[in-house]
């Protein structure tokens, strides 16, 4: 089976996009049409990554997120040279690996694949409600029995191998009810009456209404956080753990690797590498 071949297979497994897709999903290097000697899943093709797809004798890795350090068209168009990019490229090449990018097609399932990763390997798939009223992003609510703020984070670094986790509010607080949700940007988006409205706003609501603790995609502090903070200094029981974009959806790879072997009845192997942690805490004090 071929590289291409592969591709074709996930591509089937997802919702069907139009002709007219321009979006970052696609090839990024390498010779799709070589015979495939086995896929790696990863959030990120990190260097580790790739060496590790050569010592297993994979030639295919597919991933959620961009390579090569921009929006990801693939290539360093700038007019500087990038030592670090030049490296990797030069890794990829002398090993003849392919790299595809799997993004908008996985969100674009129902469930998500990357929420339902997470969801699986978290272990509440049986404890999750969506909630898709949200402007920009579907989300989950999870309830969980009463557990401390702390406790709640030790147990997502364990789950997903963490060095650690940021957090705002009381480490103490017990939490029961959880909101996986989305970046926390100021993205505007359409109401349903036709005005403009604000994710970070929505996600408020959301712990206005529903949520003790919320566990974002990615954050800006003076919105969602901001709030949050607030709210802590008025004795309000709310709390975010910030665990990092990429660290929040690592857990989605590990759930590709399973529908991927599955979609190959096992006739190319396909072993999930987990991009790490790039995150370490330097904690005052120590």
């Amino acid at each position: 089976m071929k590289n291409r071949e592969v591709i074709e297979k996930i591509l089937a497994y997802h919702p069907k996009f139009p002709e007219t897709y321009e979006g970052c999903d696609n090839y990024k290097i390498g010779d799709l049409e070589a015979e495939c000697t086995g896929v790696v899943c990863a959030m990120v093709a990190t260097v580790n990554v790739i060496r590790k797809a050569i010592e297993l004798g994979a030639n295919l890795i597919v991933v959620h997120e961009p390579t090569f350090y921009t929006s990801d068209d693939g290539d360093w168009d700038e007019t500087f040279t990038n030592s670090i990019y030049e490296e990797k490229k030069k890794l990829l090449e002398e090993n003849s690996i392919c790299i595809w990018r799997d993004h908008d097609h996985m969100h674009a399932n129902r469930p998500d694949s990357i929420f339902a990763g997470v969801l699986k390997y978290l272990d509440w798939e049986d404890k999750a409600e969506v909630r898709t009223d949200t402007g920009l992003f579907a989300h989950y609510l999870v309830q969980i029995e009463p557990m401390s703020v702390r406790d709640l984070s030790l147990y997502l670094i364990d789950r997903i191998g963490l060095n650690g986790a940021r957090i705002v509010g009381d480490p103490d607080m017990m939490v029961s009810r959880i909101a996986l949700v989305g970046h926390l940007f100021p993205n505007e988006y359409k109401r349903k009456d036709g005005s403009k409205g604000e994710y970070s706003v929505k996600v408020i609501e959301t712990l206005e209404k529903d949520a003790d603790v919320i566990i974002p995609g990615e954050v800006i502090d003076w919105t969602v956080l901001s709030y949050v903070r607030d709210a802590m200094q008025l004795n309000k029981k709310k709390a975010v753990i910030n665990l990092g974009h990429f660290n929040w959806e690592e857990l989605g790879m590990k759930y590709m690797k399973d529908w991927l072997s599955e979609l190959l009845e096992d006739q190319i192997k396909v072993t999930y590498v987990p991009s790490e942690d790039m995150y370490g805490f330097i904690v005052k004090g120590e």
